[in-house]
């Protein structure tokens, strides 16, 4: 009466990862991260001129006042739509608070440039001292390349 011993292995369960829902949930955030991020701008989206020497050295300490003024005329004070008559009230209430601030101006490079000088015009005469124009890398659509 002998015992018979089998060699029977059985290999243990191995664990299988499935990336399929992690790429899923990464494609949607990807898409809608690609839909916000352009609305997230600062007024009306605008193309910047663009500037073929840019100053990397250049770059502002405080926190700028943004003023756009989009390819249809409409004028931005940051997000906030307003009339030149308001944006003038406006920038010298700013000015009253905080006179050091700067202004950047980001015209639509579409735009006659008579009515970005009058922006210009505007800012000075409120008190600004440093007002910038808002201009993207000469042949780059991104404004992530700016330089003020």
């Amino acid at each position: 009466m002998g015992m018979a011993m089998t060699s029977t292995t059985r290999k243990s369960p191995e664990p299988d990862i499935n990336v399929t829902p992690l790429v899923d949930v990464c494609l949607v955030l990807l898409i809608i991260f690609m839909v916000i991020a352009p609305q997230m701008e600062n007024g009306e989206r605008c193309e910047l001129p663009g500037v073929t020497q840019v100053d990397k050295n250049a770059k502002s300490k405080l926190d700028p006042i943004t003023v756009t003024l989009g390819e249809t005329g409409g004028v931005y004070l940051e997000k906030d739509a307003v009339t030149l008559p308001v944006l003038e009230e406006k920038l010298k209430t700013i000015h009253d608070e905080s006179g050091d601030r700067k202004v950047v101006l980001r015209g639509d490079a579409s735009l006659s440039y008579s009515k970005v000088r009058d922006v210009f015009e505007m800012a000075r005469r409120v008190g600004f001292t440093g007002v910038s124009l808002a201009v993207g890398k000469k042949g780059s659509a991104t404004p992530d390349e700016e330089a003020n």
